[in-house]
Parts: C-alpha cells; sequence; structure tokens
C-alpha cells in the first residue's frame, strides 16, 4: 500500500483522534504511519466535537423550556455517550489506585482492576457534580464553556505524555509512545485559541489554573507511579474540564 499523502496526513490525525476519544462512527482512516503520538495535536479537535454536541443537547433543552439542572444533566449524558465515560473511567481508576494503594505495584494493579471502589465513587461523584452545577448556572453561556472546556482539557494530555515518561511497559498510553514538541505545541495552541474564544476574562483565569493543573498531575504521577498511564490522562483530562466549566460560572453569566 502506498504511502498516504502528506495533504491527508491532518485529516488523518483528525479522524483517529476522534474515533479514540469518541465513540462517533468515522469513514475507514488508517492509523497515521508516523504513530499515534504525533496525532496527539489533534486531540483538543476531537474535545472541540465533543464540547459541540454537548452544547447542543445543552441548548436544545433549553429551547424546549427545561429547567436548567435538567438541560445540564441531559448534557453530561450526550457528552458521556459519546466518549463512552472514557476519562471519568480513568479518573476513578487513578482515584482508587493512588488512594487505596500502598506500593508503586499495588497502585498500578489497582488501576487495571475494571472494578470500582470508594475512592473511585467519590471521585467520579464530585466531578459530575461540580459539572453539572456548573453548566446549571451557566444555563445558555453553556455553549462556548463546554467548547473551551472540551478543548483545553485534551489539549493538556499530549503535554503530559511529553513530560512524564509511560508507567508501564504495555497499555495505551505507553503504545502510543511519547508526542514530539511540535504536536504538543499545537495541541496547546488549539485549546487556548478556543479558551481565549469563549472569553479573555475566561482566558485570563482559567489559562493559570489549567497550568497549576497539569504541574500538580505532572508531580503526583510522578511520586505516586513514576510516570503517566491511560488513566492518569483520563484524570487530568477530568479535572481540567471541571476547572473550566467552574472559571466560566464567573465570566460567562
Amino acid at each position: 500500500m502506498s504511502e498516504p499523502r502528506p495533504a491527508l496526513s491532518p485529516l488523518r490525525d483528525i479522524a483517529a483522534c476522534i474515533g479514540f476519544y469518541t465513540r462517533l462512527p468515522l469513514p475507514a482512516f488508517a492509523m497515521p504511519a508516523r504513530g499515534f503520538a504525533e496525532a496527539q495535536w489533534a486531540a483538543p479537535v476531537a474535545g472541540l466535537l465533543v464540547g459541540f454536541i454537548g452544547g447542543a443537547a445543552m441548548l436544545a433543552a433549553l429551547a424546549l423550556s427545561l429547567p436548567a439542572t435538567v438541560a445540564a444533566a441531559l448534557t453530561l449524558a450526550a457528552t458521556l455517550l459519546v466518549t463512552g465515560a472514557l476519562h471519568e473511567d480513568g479518573l476513578a481508576d487513578v482515584a482508587d489506585g493512588f488512594g487505596g494503594g500502598t506500593t508503586r505495584e499495588r497502585k498500578l494493579a489497582i488501576m487495571k482492576d475494571s472494578r470500582i471502589g470508594a475512592y473511585g465513587v467519590a471521585a467520579l461523584g464530585l466531578s459530575l457534580l461540580l459539572r453539572w452545577s456548573a453548566l446549571a448556572t451557566l444555563g445558555w453561556a453553556a455553549f462556548p464553556a463546554l467548547l473551551a472546556a472540551h478543548a483545553t482539557s485534551r489539549a493538556l494530555m499530549p503535554a503530559l505524555m511529553r513530560l512524564l515518561p509511560p508507567a508501564r511497559a504495555d497499555g495505551v498510553s505507553a503504545g502510543a509512545g511519547r508526542p514530539g514538541g511540535m504536536a504538543v505545541v499545537t495541541a496547546l495552541l488549539i485549546g487556548g485559541f478556543v479558551l481565549l474564544a469563549a472569553g479573555p476574562g475566561l482566558f485570563l483565569v482559567a489559562a493559570p489554573l489549567l497550568a497549576i493543573a497539569l504541574f500538580l498531575v505532572r508531580r503526583l504521577a510522578a511520586r505516586q507511579i513514576g510516570g503517566q498511564t491511560g488513566d492518569v490522562l483520563g484524570a487530568l483530562q477530568q479535572g481540567a474540564e471541571a476547572l473550566v466549566l467552574v472559571a466560566a460560572t464567573l465570566h460567562l453569566t
């Protein structure tokens, strides 16, 4: 089979990220020849699509005169369906592993276990509660907030993949590899542009908070398990998404 033309590479990268980060049916695009890690510049593009679907659900619910609280719940349901709760699963696994394990090996074993414990339930409940309450508060302003939250939260993941090595030799993160500097910078620029477009005030508040979240997750993961995994990336996304939505309640309402 001939190598894909360079002009098609961005489309293949976007399709690869949408295909991985969502459950949306896509045309049969081949995995980028240079590897999935280098395609991670498009992770915020996949997030933008998730945010658009969630925002559309929110606006549709409000247009039907449903209460903002109900609209917020339906919006979360829409994004969970689109993503298959991929990152929520990661958050729960990290909470269980970091909270319940006493050694690096035990923490990794707990994170790989499909069962969920008390730490995971608590983390998921808090994540959903924060996002639901923020969306209910935002009301009609939830659309730009969702675009910004989903794009920027996924823009941080390539940076963490670059900053920390995989914690285990197998698994999704290890299989993807480490993205290059250009992929990381491109992802951050896309996420930053979407955040700025949602509102300069939101950008000024959320951008430093996101940088702090990236630093803290990197440090915590390095101390707990000596690297990052797909679950850690999911936990970072969840925390960053909640941060942006909460910050948006201060600047978009």
